[in-house]
């Protein structure tokens, strides 16, 4: 499963709080304290996120791997992902996950350029997926051309 805490997405701060060797884990801000603020918060949310599935907080220096994301919801509809991914989102390619969202992809405050851009490519309304979870977008376009 994902995990669910809510990192700053393509968001550049000046000062960045990281544990080292575990990626995944960091907190940005304006300034030094609002940068550790933000990695408290994160390591507040990925801890209870560890303790809801069984798993146990890795020690202090212990390289902490990249967990991917399983592709089972997107692989499903390759062709139609492959497609979303250079008319929707203007990319060549990128590697995306059930757990990978619109917001992995802009920087704006919210997905209704992208919710407009969907619509006007495959004529569905997917505003109503408010995560933006890009799974779930795939599932209602390929729903939608049954």
């Amino acid at each position: 499963d994902e995990l669910e805490f809510t990192a700053p997405r393509f968001v550049e701060h000046r000062y960045l709080a990281r544990v080292v060797k575990w990626w995944l884990l960091s907190g940005g801000g304006d300034t030094p304290e609002a940068a550790m603020r933000g990695l408290v918060t994160n390591f507040e949310q990925i801890s209870a996120q560890r303790r809801r599935e069984g798993k146990r907080l890795p020690r202090p220096g212990t390289l902490v791997p990249v967990e991917f994301t399983l592709q089972e919801r997107v692989n499903a509809h390759t062709e139609l992902a492959n497609d979303f991914v250079r008319r929707v989102l203007g990319l060549e390619w990128a590697w995306i996950s059930d757990g990978s969202s619109l917001w992995d992809f802009h920087t704006s405050a919210t997905n209704d350029a992208l919710y407009a851009k969907i619509k006007e490519v495959y004529g569905v309304d997917v505003s109503g997926v408010e995560s933006g979870n890009l799974a779930q977008i795939l599932e209602r376009i390929a729903t939608s051309r049954s």
